[in-house]
Formats: C-alpha cells, sequence, structure tokens
C-alpha cells in the first residue's frame, strides 16, 4: 500500500502565508486573553510553532484555522499550568492609573472588551471565531474540537449574554 506524500507549501509561500494570519491571530489572541501583551506572546509563540510545524501543514488546507488551532491550544496549555497561580490583573491596574479618553467609539470599544471579558471561555471563544474572525460554524468547530451544534449554540449564547452586559452597561 503506498503512502501518499503531503504537498507542502514553500518556504517563501509559508512566509507569505503566515504574515497574513498575524494580525487575525492577534485579534483572535487579544479576545482570549483580554491582554494585549500577553496577547502578543501568544501570537509569538504560535507563529514559532507554526514556523516548527509547517511541513506538516497540507498545502490546499485551510491555513487560518491550522494557526488559529496552534494558538488556541498553546493557549489552553498556558491556562492549564497557570491554573495554580494568581498575578495582578495589568488591565485592573492600568485602568486605576490612566484616565480613560472621552472618544465615544473608544468607551464602546472598552465596553465591548469589558463584555467579552465577562463571558464563559468556550463562548468567548466561539464569538470571537465565528463573530470577529470571520470563520465558519463548520471551521470554528474544528478549530476547538467539537460539532457544529455546540459551537452555534455557544455563538447563541455568547450573543445573547453580550447583548444583556452591553444593555446593562448602557443603564
Amino acid at each position: 500500500m503506498a503512502e501518499t506524500a503531503i504537498t507542502t507549501l514553500s518556504e517563501p509561500e509559508f512566509k507569505r502565508e503566515l504574515a497574513g494570519v498575524l494580525p487575525h491571530l492577534r485579534a483572535f489572541a487579544r479576545g482570549l486573553c483580554g491582554r494585549v501583551d500577553y496577547a502578543d506572546d501568544l501570537v509569538q509563540e504560535a507563529a514559532i510553532r507554526a514556523w516548527r510545524a509547517r511541513e506538516r501543514f497540507e498545502a490546499g488546507t485551510n491555513f487560518r484555522a491550522w494557526t488559529f488551532t496552534i494558538l488556541r491550544n498553546h493557549y489552553l496549555s498556558e491556562l492549564r499550568k497557570n491554573s495554580r497561580q494568581t498575578d495582578v490583573d495589568d488591565e485592573v491596574v492600568e485602568h486605576l492609573l490612566v484616565m480613560q479618553p472621552d472618544q465615544e467609539a473608544v468607551v464602546h470599544l472598552a465596553d465591548m472588551e469589558s463584555a467579552l471579558t465577562q463571558l464563559s471561555e468556550d463562548r468567548r471563544e466561539a464569538i470571537l471565531l465565528v463573530g470577529a474572525s470571520g470563520f465558519t460554524y463548520e471551521e470554528a468547530a474544528e478549530i476547538c474540537g467539537c460539532a457544529v451544534g455546540t459551537v452555534k449554540s455557544r455563538v447563541a449564547r455568547a450573543r445573547t449574554d453580550l447583548a444583556r452586559l452591553l444593555g446593562e452597561e448602557a443603564r
């Protein structure tokens, strides 16, 4: 029985694909963890892991989903590893020490970020993948390693939760 060879991308093609997905990874990571500095660390580590595993990426498949899966798995590993550690929330300290800008759009964005951090981990992840990153339910289910119906349910509940949270903040 002959094995089929995996078609991989050339090094320049892989670099181009990886560079193109970095802004999307950064947005996803920031939504997952809620901290810009930690999100950048997650993206950097995901890019390094993707580069090291580039021979395992099959050309013609969804590069974005592949890299999002790498980032998500690394993030979840870090959560498990750090679950017994407690540290100061830098964002809370930052808000105590810095005056918020008075532009209305920035306030709305801050409200959305705050509401996202109040969602459960699985709902936040689902809404970020489907709503913010533009993945289909099927792609998001593949990234999360769960059923499509589960992702649809999480997204629906996340939308309901966000509407409630943002409605409460508007009052």
